[in-house]
């Protein structure tokens, strides 16, 4: 084997590394920021984290959406134990969460989808809540 191709790989693997790190701390700001960072949540991030792991070995190049996946991935989990989150702090009368946007790309946002306005970057929800 080329020593080239074993840099690459070496540098492929951190890059993929260092994505799902940052997407685990941005969406355990946010649950900290709602007061939600239990330790049954903080191992549904990490179960998250996870399967994302095999996703983005699969597809190296999708490494800047994996914030957005794993945040989708918690709400979902979320959603089955313990209902909906995070809520839209602006719809007080017909509450709902928020959405990340876009499902599949770079620099995820939540998303009010009732009045389609972004409210803040995943791992941002401080202050916002």
């Amino acid at each position: 084997m080329d020593p080239d191709d074993l840099d690459h790989d070496h540098d492929s693997l951190a890059t993929r590394e260092a994505a799902l790190h940052a997407a685990r701390a941005l969406i355990l700001a946010d649950l900290a920021a709602a007061d939600v960072a239990d330790a049954e949540v903080v191992s549904l991030v990490e179960d998250a984290v996870a399967q994302r792991r095999w996703w983005v070995e699969q597809w190296p190049e999708g490494a800047g959406f994996v914030a957005g996946l794993v945040a989708q991935d918690v709400q979902d989990g979320l959603l089955e134990r313990y209902g909906r989150w995070p809520l839209c702090p602006r719809c007080d009368e017909n509450p709902h969460a928020l959405a990340v946007e876009p499902e599949l790309g770079p620099d995820p946002h939540w998303v009010c989808e009732a009045s389609g306005t972004a409210l803040a970057p995943v791992g941002s929800l401080r202050g916002t809540l």
